[in-house]
């Protein structure tokens, strides 16, 4: 899964402009599934027919898109102003790298930063807002930059390169956009174990890789009405509470198992969805930790509340510094997030007929 999730990572895809992270995974994917479509939105939905139509049809989600920026205006000296896709700490963004999608292909910059021999003339304690900073991409005019096929209105992502921290042995991966491109690695890697495993009994599996996430949920906002699923999950990361940081409580850890989300901003789980994802990973001895934190939305938010609702849940991969350009996560935690969706699906038997007064 390392290599899949390098090539995600490595792809420029803030909200809205996703478009090269979802040809990448259609790519990968369409010989795989009975259909695969990309929706007026520019969701992906693919689909594995039931094997066994009585069971029920379940949706996972789990969104391409990454915090980003978008060039807002080409100053004199060939500077780039930006806004923000998304949401941010501006204390992450001086001095940081970053690609942008040009016209002619991707393009290094930097986020300007003053050099600490002005800092005695400036005050420390400031914390620069993004509308103050600009990115740097060698040019000396607007001409110049131009040239580069750079222009307004194109998105920038963040320039870290995903690789393993530490030794081999950790089995941890550093970079940016693992929030939530390490959802949609999951979300590949089932699709390529039902895809070898025809035999298993499950009901109709759509796999949605959803756009404009970090903006709203708008991309998973529109799936439930044409695919009507008996069931969702959403598969996303979840910062992490076990750095000793002032504000950290040991509640989810890194390397720990997945987590399973009790309650978030935009969700209380279904206690049907919850109850069989804690029973399976029981049964399956798979490690995982509860999740309530107050601080994060899903996809599984939207899916929820649209169509007729949907009985829905989440089961979150653990990461350090989410939406910064060194999100960290243990790539045990992302073969056990397989398997306990894997086998959530193969017990979905347990949920037919079942409402949310039979918990």
């Amino acid at each position: 899964m390392y290599k899949v999730l390098k090539d995600l990572c490595g792809l420029v895809g803030p909200s809205g402009f996703e478009q090269d992270v979802q040809r990448y995974i259609k790519r990968e994917i369409e010989e795989k599934v009975a259909s695969c479509e990309v929706d007026p939105l520019g969701n992906i939905i693919a689909t594995i027919p039931a094997t066994d139509a009585s069971l029920p049809s379940i949706l996972l989600a789990a969104h391409s898109d990454e915090i980003g920026f978008i060039v807002k205006k080409v100053e004199a000296n060939g500077t780039l102003r930006f806004e923000q896709l998304g949401g941010f700490d501006n204390r992450t963004l001086l001095a940081q790298p970053v690609t942008i999608k040009g016209d002619d292909g991707y393009i290094q910059g930097v986020i300007g930063t003053l050099a600490v021999h002005y800092v005695k003339w400036d005050d420390p304690k400031r914390i620069a807002s993004h509308r103050e900073l600009y990115i740097d991409i060698g040019a000396a005019s607007p001409e110049e930059v131009a040239q580069m096929g750079v222009r307004v209105g194109q998105p920038v992502s963040y320039g870290s390169e995903l690789k393993l921290i530490g030794d081999a042995k950790q089995n941890r991966v550093v970079g940016k956009a693992l929030d939530d491109r390490a959802g949609c690695a999951v979300l590949m890697e089932l699709i390529n174990e039902f895809h070898q495993a025809a035999d298993l009994a499950h009901g109709d599996i759509h796999f949605a890789f959803t756009v404009q996430e970090e903006v709203g949920l708008r991309g998973a906002s529109v799936l439930s009405a044409n695919l009507q699923p008996d069931f969702a999950l959403a598969i996303d990361t979840t910062p992490t509470s076990d750095t000793h940081d002032v504000l950290m409580t040991g509640t989810r850890k890194l390397g720990a198992g997945p987590c399973i989300k009790i309650t978030d901003k935009s969700l209380i789980s279904h206690p049907l969805v919850t109850g069989l994802l804690e029973k399976v990973a029981s049964e399956q001895a798979i490690p995982y930790q509860q999740e309530i934190f107050m601080g994060i939305g899903t996809d599984a938010g939207a899916i929820h509340m649209t169509h007729k609702g949907v009985s829905s849940g989440v089961v979150s991969i653990p990461s350090r510094y989410t939406h910064t350009p060194i999100e960290i996560v243990d790539l045990e935690d992302l073969g056990h997030t397989v398997d306990l969706v894997k086998h959530f699906i193969l017990s979905s038997n347990e949920l037919s007929g079942k409402n949310f007064l039979d918990t």
